[in-house]
């Protein structure tokens, strides 16, 4: 089937505009409720009847037998169900009840960025590709653009939110709600398609989450590509201004939901999304948990960005692909780190409560490291002020993430029982911004034990290198030049000898970095993905060269992690997780270790157009496994080195 947005000959787009008209004055006449006269909707209209669409519908319909009309009613309902517009007085309404929902939140936004995205709304239609955190996110965007007044935004929201009576007022202020699962649903995504086609043309603007739903650990999830690769079509096939693809980070220094999405993520049931819910939902937002910050991330035009993709040798899924790796980057990038972060970060690396003064020392590095990096402070706060940590303490124990014990000299604070997951959501918004360090540090440590006469740094890139393989689907690295420079930038930081002073990397060398550094973290940043990943990994070598049923494998995982947590043979709660159980089953059908029929009856082939031989299954499942427990290794090492600095630290 042609691609939708192909443009048919003129005598023919004639014929078949003249067709679809003619039906949809025929279904007009037969409507006889206000419901079936949705048809008559301008939107509706104008979709169904632009030529490029009928075109699609009528070859479908030549494959499958079945009459044009039928084809064109099917479509006609799916548009009804998605069609969003702008009534002032629903948007009035849906605004004031939003106002209360987000009482728990003042919002923040750099104003200075809003002049910038202000400019270019002007000129191009803007796609808004935003982190989804919160379901505050559907309340939080539109109303920070539309207060400051730009164009219509039409926002896509999952078809799960169209509650009775609240969806129709939902869909007219601009949201529009769509199906998840449409592989079974050819006509609907034909109709998507030309939907968002008309409204680029039109100019409008267009957000949704680029992760296809909430995070349940507090990083960026992977992309999903259905809308965005909608959205490049429409702009490669557009003669207008180039459709602008805005980076948008939403995040929050707490949040009442964030105790939920972590029991999703062990396994419990989500809750469907209903009246009853929304009700729950927003009775919870009664307590106060600070502010939501929203930052822009650097935009990019897209239809250029796909040609030089195309010219560079890639077809459309795979730079489609590549664009929507780019945008995630670009929202880690826009995205600051919080007070509450930072303090979780150091409660989750203690073994122990830390009175104020620890709490002080353990940020005080971490903090000098976000400085000389230039990443972005939520609300330009200061992360070595007294009052700023103090605070964000208080906040914590007020919303019960961490407790207190104030009955002996002085407080002292930890993470409160069955509260681990939640203070590594809060965590987690920034992990990002350490996982090259990480990497380094491991790197390092591979350059230590060198082989003698080895080329050290070729040792060391190696390795880091294989870890960014290991852990490509988990985090948004850059390209491999920029990688590298990047890692050496880690590196030079790392370093108390100056670049321009520092030969080549040695074991010696290495050494010194590692045992010199008063920030180590590859063992907390790194930790429960690895040992999340090894619960799998064995569960894999467990199964020898047989085929496993994934679905059967999430839930011997999710027990065994249990199990495991419960032997302390993972280091916390965080590794039992559906959410990082998935994500390693990602790796290893990349890398042909599932041996399902998926993978084909000769093996897999990987990435890099390798085949997996089927036959060898059982060694390969038992080499990512040792793979993943080399890993293991480094991070205790890693472990011991900052448990000595800490030693060190408390005796002075």
């Amino acid at each position: 089937m042609a691609r939708w947005g192909t443009r048919p000959d003129p005598v023919d787009a004639q014929r078949l505009a003249g067709t679809a008209r003619e039906w949809v004055s025929s279904a007009a006449r037969r409507a006889r409720s206000a419901a079936s006269a949705a048809l008559g909707h301008p939107q509706v209209e104008e979709v169904l009847t632009d030529p490029g669409l009928v075109t699609s519908l009528e070859r479908y319909a030549a494959e499958h037998g079945l009459p044009l009309p039928a084809v064109l009613d099917e479509a006609a309902g799916h548009l009804r169900e998605m069609v969003a517009s702008h009534d002032p007085r629903a948007t009035q309404s849906w605004d004031k009840l939003g106002a209360w929902i987000m009482r728990a939140h003042d919002v923040l936004v750099d104003e200075e960025d809003i002049v910038r995205l202000k400019a270019l709304d002007r000129e191009h239609s803007l796609a808004i590709v935003f982190s989804h955190r919160s379901y505050l996110d559907g309340w939080v965007l539109p109303n920070v653009l539309a207060s400051r007044r730009f164009g219509p935004l039409f926002t896509f929201g999952g078809a799960n939110l169209d509650l009775p009576v609240v969806g129709d007022l939902v869909s007219r202020t601009g949201v529009i709600f769509i199906k998840r699962a449409t592989k079974e649903i050819p006509v609907y995504r034909l109709a998507l398609r030309a939907y968002i086609a008309h409204l680029v043309s039109r100019r409008a603007n267009l957000a949704w989450s680029i992760e296809g739903g909430r995070t349940r650990t507090g990083k960026l999830r992977p992309p999903v590509h259905g809308i965005l690769r909608y959205l490049s079509d429409a702009a490669e096939a557009s003669d207008g201004p180039d459709v602008m693809l805005v980076p948008v980070s939403i995040v929050y220094d707490q949040l009442h939901e964030v105790a939920g999405m972590t029991a999703e993520a062990r396994g419990s049931r989500k809750r469907p999304e209903d009246l009853g819910w929304l009700i729950k939902f927003a009775r919870s937002q009664g307590g106060r948990l600070g502010r939501a910050y929203v930052s822009i991330g650097e935009p990019f035009p897209l239809r250029q960005r796909m040609a030089a993709l195309r010219a560079e040798g890639n077809d459309t899924s795979l730079a489609v692909e590549r664009v929507a790796i780019d945008a995630s980057h670009r929202i880690n990038r826009a995205t600051p780190v919080t007070t509450t972060a930072v303090v979780c970060l150091a409660l989750l690396g203690a073994d122990r409560a830390l009175t104020f003064d620890r709490v002080l020392d353990t940020v005080e590095p971490l903090a000098r490291y976000i400085r000389d990096r230039r990443w972005p402070v939520a609300g330009a706060a200061s992360l070595t002020d007294k009052s700023t940590i103090r605070r964000a303490l208080q906040e914590l124990v007020a919303s019960g993430v961490l407790t207190v014990f104030d009955a002996g000299t002085e407080p002292v604070w930890r993470i409160a029982p069955d509260q681990h997951l939640v203070a590594a959501f809060y965590r987690n918004t920034v992990i990002h911004i350490l996982v090259e360090r990480a990497i380094g540090e491991l790197a390092l440590l591979d350059a230590v034990d060198a082989p003698a006469g080895s080329e050290v740094e070729r040792v060391a890139w190696e390795r880091a290198k294989a870890l960014r393989d290991l852990l490509k689907f988990e985090f948004f690295f850059p390209g491999r030049d920029d990688f590298e420079r990047e890692l050496r930038a880690e590196l030079a930081l790392m370093s108390p000898i100056s670049p321009a002073e520092a030969g080549p990397l040695t074991s010696g060398s290495a050494k010194t970095i590692l045992h010199g550094s008063d920030l180590l973290v590859a063992h907390l940043i790194l930790r429960p993905f690895v040992d999340a990943y090894l619960v799998v990994a064995d569960r894999l070598a467990a199964a020898g060269s047989s085929p496993v049923v994934e679905a059967d494998l999430l839930d011997e995982a999710l027990r065994v992690g249990q199990q495991w947590e419960l032997e302390r043979k993972i280091a916390s709660a965080e590794s039992v997780s559906l959410e990082l159980y998935r994500t390693a089953l990602r790796l290893a059908r990349h890398r042909g270790l599932l041996g399902d029929a998926a993978e084909g009856a000769e093996g897999a082939e990987g990435a890099e157009g390798a085949a997996y031989p089927l036959d060898a299954l059982a060694e390969r499942r038992r080499a990512f496994l040792e793979e993943l427990q080399g890993v293991a290794r480094q991070l205790d090492e890693v472990a011991r080195i900052e448990a000595t600095h800490r030693s060190r630290r408390a005796a002075h």
